[in-house]
């Protein structure tokens, strides 16, 4: 019995030197993630645990991935080998999932249900075969349904890059990391085709690495993003007015209404849940070459580069359309520029003149409702 257990410590050991020899890359990367994310500060806790359980999640996998391969020889291991791979392939789109319930705003746990729905199908093939077999003599084979983890990942990837370009300010740095996560996680679900299934032990790494580098490039996007509504903020906007100012062709102000009342009624949470909501209506109108800035409290800016006046009035038209499906409003105005030759200075003022005029109106028709009232 001693000589028993002696040779099982012996073998665990084994082991364990094994994985941390296979991973210890990425064990080095998820604990810098960790650190930092404990002293970060611009990002808020529900994101910070989240991001935890994604950093949990990428560990977890790399442990099954690690035990599978190490029982893929052996008739004696093959049921452990078939629950482990039905985990694997159940995990990495939980894993994608869980980086858009993390990285995209007002998502809700819906995402989640064609993973879990994949889970099931793939704990369902340990005995059916309808995804994977393993059979007697721990020889893998795909089944009917084979290929159904990699195009259930897929589309969460491609939903995952959507949802970030979408909420992003189309700039060039926040394109480039969106970019990078998508090649890390498409390269998962590509290169085992390309250099056989032995790519799935360094599918963990991958994975840490492109998530840690993402996260590295959104710390330096902090210096030019408003932390409460992602939009550029101030700084941005003072810089980006000196760069070719030739092509800013249009210019919007965009002033929130009745937020001093919403904060003095409801408190400082809800004017915030509202700049949000406005911030999300204005991500949703800008379309290429088109900018939203938050340069104040309830202040808005967007700039528009080599913007025709039918572009400029579709984009009005989208910003108001938008904003009128919430139950918040805001006053805008406008200033366009043919030849892009008009000082910026001059744009501001023409486009803040017409944002209090609408502003003006739209406090005097409150009067008037109050007063029939």
């Amino acid at each position: 019995m001693l000589h028993c257990w002696e040779n099982g410590t012996g073998k665990g050991w084994t082991m364990l030197k094994e994985y941390l020899l296979q991973n210890w890359t990425l064990m080095l990367i998820l604990s810098a993630f960790a650190i930092a994310l404990h002293i970060t500060v611009f990002l808020d806790k529900k994101t910070i645990r989240r991001i935890y359980v994604l950093i949990a999640g990428v560990f977890l996998l790399s442990i099954v991935v690690f035990v599978e391969f190490e029982y893929a020889a052996g008739v004696e291991h093959r049921v452990l080998r078939a629950v482990l791979m039905a985990i694997r392939y159940s995990a990495t789109p939980f894993v994608i999932s869980q980086l858009i319930y993390t990285l995209v705003k007002k998502q809700t746990w819906y995402i989640f249900i064609p993973s879990i729905i994949l889970a099931v199908i793939d704990f369902v093939s340990i005995f059916t075969g309808i995804v994977f077999r393993i059979d007697e003599n721990n020889v893998f084979s795909r089944g009917a349904l084979g290929y159904l983890p990699f195009i259930v990942a897929g589309l969460y990837c491609v939903a995952l890059v959507y949802l970030l370009i979408k909420r992003s300010n189309k700039k060039w740095m926040e394109i480039v990391p969106i970019a990078f996560l998508s090649f890390a996680l498409l390269s998962g679900l590509v290169f085992p085709f390309v250099f056989g299934g032995d790519f799935a032990r360094i599918f963990c790494s991958t994975i840490g690495s492109a998530l840690f580098i993402y996260y590295v490039f959104e710390i330096l996007q902090q210096t030019k993003k408003d932390s409460l509504t992602g939009l550029l903020n101030r700084h941005a906007y003072h810089a980006d007015i000196c760069k070719k100012p030739e092509e800013i062709t249009a210019l919007i102000s965009i002033d929130m209404n009745g937020l001093k009342v919403l904060n003095d009624t409801q408190g400082h949470a809800a004017g915030d849940e509202a700049l949000v909501t406005l911030a999300l209506c204005f991500r949703r109108a800008l379309k290429s070459r088109q900018y939203g800035y938050r340069i104040g409290g309830d202040e808005f800016v967007v700039l528009c580069r080599r913007t025709s006046r039918d572009e400029l009035a579709e984009l009005v038209g989208r910003i108001e359309r938008f904003v009128g499906e919430t139950k918040y409003f805001c006053a805008l105005g406008s200033s366009y520029s043919a030849d892009g030759k008009k000082p910026i200075e001059d744009m501001l003022r023409e486009s803040d003149m017409e944002m209090y005029a609408a502003k003006a109106r739209y406090y005097e028709e409150r009067g008037k409702d109050r007063r029939k009232r």
